[in-house]
């Protein structure tokens, strides 16, 4: 019985032993496993990681080196252009050349502008002045105030030259600044184009006589001869805008651009005034009943020579000019 019992004592110890083993070994070997697979995972990732920035230096590299190359071959140039660089003497040479070739060339677009001008105008210098005004136009009519206010600046020394003989009332230097600008209107003028000059003071006349018809601007003798009947023209009386306007009425084709050379806002209207006097208001209602006469959509090109008791006379010329889609100067003593 000893030896039975001792017999089943140790067949159970063996029995009891392996599977204890076998879960011990079984788990250690789990833990190995996950351990390995997470030093693999990290390392995949440092790998790519490793490849991403090799490929970033890779393109870094190929930028370093083309912009380099860039350099030296800017750098080749410059040594090029600094090898074919001229001596002074030669350069001097060279640029003398260009100077002449542009001087030929100024010369010709002096002779090209002369010939597209229907009327030569010289004036003091080249008194060229940007002006605005809007000197083109089928038809043009260029009204000239030729009252005694053109004489002068100044009322006591229109009142003294409206005393003196005629000629001195035509050498008068307001007068005589008058005659020149329309003399550059004349030459201004496009050469398709047809044209008419008025004078106005209590009255408005054509210089030629021959109201109401177009000249053509290709007519150098007819042109030449308005000019030196406006030279021989008298400034005396008052100044009627109305009738100004109104020979525009005269024209079977209206003009489509209007220049008025005046000095100030009209002193008569239809009728002569009764009153030596005329008032800066009296002038401001004779010059809007003047506006009455003056057809619409024509565009007003002011020029102004300002005399003194005339307040409202810029501003309101301005406005006209401004309405009318045309230009407003009021020109300098040495213009043109």
């Amino acid at each position: 019985m000893a030896c039975g019992f001792g017999a089943v004592t140790l067949l159970f110890l063996i029995l009891k032993h392996n599977p204890i083993s076998d879960e011990y070994t079984d788990k250690f070997a789990a833990s190995e496993k996950t351990l390995l697979q997470e030093e693999i995972r990290i390392g995949k990732a440092s790998l790519l990681k490793l490849k991403s920035n090799l490929t970033f230096i890779d393109e870094s590299s190929v930028e370093v080196l083309n912009i380099s190359n860039k350099i030296l071959q800017e750098v080749k140039e410059i040594k090029l252009k600094l090898s074919k660089k001229l001596d002074p003497k030669e350069e001097l040479t060279h640029l003398k050349q260009k100077l002449s070739v542009l001087q030929e060339k100024i010369k010709r677009i002096k002779k090209q502008g002369t010939g597209k001008k229907i009327r030569q105008f010289s004036g003091d210098g080249e008194r060229q002045y940007l002006t605005g005004l809007k000197l083109g136009g089928k038809r043009i009519i260029i009204l000239v105030d030729a009252s005694a206010s053109m004489l002068s600046d100044s009322i006591v020394n229109i009142i003294r030259l409206r005393n003196m003989d005629d000629k001195s009332k035509k050498a008068s230097p307001k007068w005589q600044r008058v005659i020149k600008t329309t003399e550059w209107l004349a030459a201004q003028m496009p050469e398709d184009s047809q044209y008419q000059i008025y004078t106005f003071n209590s009255t408005a006349k054509s210089i030629g006589n021959d109201d109401g018809i177009w000249k053509n601007t290709k007519d150098k003798s007819s042109l030449d001869s308005s000019i030196r009947e406006l030279k021989n023209t008298v400034p005396t009386g008052g100044t009627s805008l109305i009738k100004a306007f109104e020979v525009i009425k005269d024209f079977k084709k209206f003009p489509d651009n209007i220049f008025l050379i005046t000095d100030g806002l009209p002193t008569q209207g239809h009728k002569k005034q009764k009153n030596m006097t005329v008032t800066a208001s009296d002038r401001m209602k004779l010059f809007q009943e003047s506006l009455k006469e003056l057809p619409s959509r024509i565009p007003v090109n002011i020029l102004l020579f300002p005399m003194e008791g005339d307040p409202f006379a810029a501003a309101s010329y301005w406005k006209l000019a401004i309405s009318t889609n045309g230009s407003f100067m009021s020109p300098s003593r040495d213009w043109p």
